[in-house]
């Protein structure tokens, strides 16, 4: 690689310090090479010229050639504008400049044959065209860019003359200073032959200079395949390392708790899912390596009980474990559930969250420390640094995204001579292609498969027309003995947003149920904790028989009479909270149900999730919806361990490219595991720029 496509970004010839300095704070390019891998998000067909007559016909922007007439001034003041006619063979159309008036006379020549590209208008039944794009006709009467690019940019560099035009520049000036073989190749012959991907330089220049549509399909294949080869090939690289290298406490036994549990307390049938995983689980642990193991499983497919198997093992060898959840409900919703399944067993489970103080607190790090505790459940709380284990061999951490890396980094830190093992949980299910990118460094473990037994929710939409039948339900409901959730997307009255809040909400509720037949419990986020937990705890104990509730319960609830569902405003929700707050419900022996509240205006987007959860209830189909229509987030906010953002691929479309890529890392692993082999040097040094770059946290879960 040529030494400038590594020097800093300022160095660029005419950019200057200022816009480079803009160029690192918005778009993070640092580097002169850097902005060869600012791809193009899109491209401005210019193959196709129109006569005049048909374009002004057309509402999209168009590209038209013709002579050009006079430059003449109309108006005044604030009114005044630079007009030219514009002719072909067809017809005429105005153009019509608001700025930039003396740049345009200077570079414009009334009789020069140009391309225009621009929206057409009709204006006072005169057909112009604002602000085009004109170049000089070539030679050939052909335009030089066919595909034009446009990049993403931003409002701070669109002022510095760093809009998508300006960005296109840069990128032609780095690519006309390169020799013809470079950027370097990345990739081995083997591999460009195998997938047959064309080399890297050219891929490169036609990624951003495209001739013609085919050629650059073939670009963008490359370098898709590029970027996600390289994420896969750091996974599986780390996850290897990690096996070989990385020792953790052998748990070989399986012994009197996991046994007696398993034989007297188990309060139901496993199911076959849960078999597998339990096996995965086990013989992780006994391998003398630490496990990194992430357990999938949809809403109430028994992960907890997989959770209390994993630590039992612990225990069978003298090892403590522990349990992290993201908010104080859900952690004392775990709390109550092993202690409820191991009960009479004689097993002491602690519980600790920033809230539990004095006298409590106190007791629960002694017994801690001295080893009385064997399961501790709690918050971030858990990892401060006077939380000490005596002997810490298993952690466990529910909906691991919440957690940042360095705060999960600390658990390492409780344990000695070797890192506990890490069981990671999370009950929102997520696409294959999206785990393998995400979490592709760890052991994956899926719980697809429900309990026996279990009643699939019924969900329906609801417009508003059927509010008073949605009240006459809820009432035959409760009649019944059960229990409703209703629950809204804001707390107080939005000036902005004309939705239903829950205040409001509530009252209107207290009219149609009143008192003292009728007891509600009214839950959000701006409560105190112990303020949430005391109306949780009468809705559990059945004191009360509705909720009423922002998105504060979409985790943490479990409460098996609980059987409507009642989502206000739901076309305000994403799939993945309505499949959480669905979960709600669902979890005794009684039909449950989910009913879908909104109004009549509905996007098109909006329209398809209700009707996705309505006509299903796997959670996994539910992600791969959700991710076609939202796409992958910020994976590096998720996956916090250094990977960047995709330049190029896009996982909601590229999941056969990524399925590829994934089996050609490992196959190389497989033959050359070191990456030693003179034929994946390109490989090797390729990594090596990438660490180096961007620094890793990858080993920490």
């Amino acid at each position: 690689m040529p030494g400038f496509l590594e020097d800093p970004i300022e160095k660029l010839p005419g950019l200057g310090s200022v816009r480079a300095g803009l160029l690192k704070k918005e778009l993070r390019i640092e580097r002169v090479g850097d902005l060869l891998e600012h791809y193009p998000y899109r491209y401005i067909d210019k193959t196709l010229v129109l006569p005049i007559r048909e374009a002004i016909k057309k509402q999209d922007p168009v590209l038209i050639q013709g002579v050009l007439g006079p430059l003449v001034y109309q108006g005044v003041g604030r009114k005044k504008r630079l007009t030219a006619l514009f002719r072909d063979e067809t017809g005429s159309v105005e153009l019509v400049w608001f700025q930039g008036h003396r740049m345009i006379e200077d570079l414009l020549h009334p009789g020069m044959r140009y391309h225009a590209f621009g929206k057409p208008s009709v204006f006072r039944n005169k057909a112009t065209m604002v602000h085009p794009e004109m170049e000089s006709v070539t030679e050939t009467g052909r335009p030089n860019l066919h595909f034009e690019p446009m990049y993403s940019t931003t409002e701070a560099l669109t002022k510095k003359g760093l809009d998508a035009r300006g960005l296109r520049r840069l990128i032609k000036l780095v690519l006309d200073r390169l020799p013809g073989n470079h950027p370097a190749e990345n990739l081995s012959a083997e591999i460009l032959q195998k997938y047959r991907l064309s080399d890297r330089p050219q891929a490169v220049r036609q990624v951003h200079f495209p001739p013609d549509e085919t050629t650059l399909r073939a670009a963008r294949q490359r370098l898709k395949f590029e970027e996600l080869f390289f994420i896969q090939l750091e996974l599986l690289l780390l996850k290897r390392q990690r096996h070989a290298t990385l020792a953790g406490f052998p748990f070989e036994e399986v012994g009197a708790h996991f046994n007696r549990f398993y034989r007297e307390f188990l309060p139901f049938e496993l199911t076959e899912a849960q078999k597998r995983v339990v096996r995965e689980i086990r013989r992780d642990l006994g391998s003398g390596h630490q496990m990194n193991r992430l357990l999938q499983g949809d809403v109430g497919s028994g992960k907890t009980v997989v959770a209390l198997l994993s630590m039992l093992i612990a225990m069978d060898n003298g090892f403590q474990a522990c349990m992290l959840a993201p908010t104080e409900i859900l952690a004392q919703q775990h709390f109550q559930s092993l202690q409820e399944l191991v009960k009479g067993m004689g097993i002491r489970i602690g519980f600790l969250t920033g809230s539990i103080k004095g006298k409590t607190r106190k007791m629960t790090l002694e017994y801690l420390a001295d080893g009385t505790l064997h399961l501790l459940v709690g918050t971030h709380a858990l990892l401060e640094d006077q939380v000490r284990f005596k002997n810490l061999g298993l952690a466990i951490i529910d909906e691991q995204h919440r957690f940042g890396v360095a705060q999960r980094a600390a658990l390492w830190k409780k344990s000695a001579p070797f890192p506990p093992h890490i069981l990671v949980m999370t009950a929102t299910p997520i696409p294959r292609t999206l785990a393998l990118t995400i979490y592709g460094d760890l052991d994956i473990s899926i719980i697809d498969e429900l309990p026996p037994g279990r009643k699939p929710v019924h969900t329906e939409l609801w417009y508003e027309n059927k509010r008073m039948r949605l009240i006459g339900f809820m009432k035959e409901q409760i009649a019944l003995g059960r229990q409703v959730y209703v629950v809204y997307p804001l707390i107080e009255e939005s000036e902005t947003l004309d939705l239903l809040d829950l205040q409001k909400g509530a009252e209107s509720l207290q009219r149609e149920f009143p008192m003292p037949q009728y007891q509600f419990s009214i839950v959000h986020g701006k409560m105190t904790a112990d303020v949430k937990d005391f109306e949780m705890n009468r809705f559990l104990k059945r004191e009360t028989q509705i909720m009423v509730a922002t998105t504060v319960i979409e985790v943490g609830v479990n409460v098996p009479n609980a059987s409507v569902m009642v989502i206000e405003n739901a076309e305000r929700f994403g799939l993945s909270q309505l499949h959480q707050l669905r979960g709600r419900v669902g979890r005794g022996a009684d039909q449950s149900y989910c009913i879908l509240m909104t109004s009549g205006r509905l996007s098109e987007e909006a329209r398809l999730r209700l009707h996705t959860m309505c006509r299903t209830n796997d959670g996994f189909e539910i992600a791969e919806v959700d991710l076609r229509l939202r796409g992958p987030g910020d994976m590096e906010g998720t996956r916090q361990s250094g990977t960047q953002p995709l330049r190029i691929a896009d996982l909601r479309e590229d999941g056969p490219i990524l399925q590829s890529a994934r089996v050609c890392a490992a196959e190389i692993l497989d033959k050359d595991e070191k990456l030693v082999l003179e034929e994946h040097m390109p490989l090797r040094n390729h990594l090596r720029w990438k660490r180096h770059s961007q620094g890793t946290w990858s080993r920490i879960s």
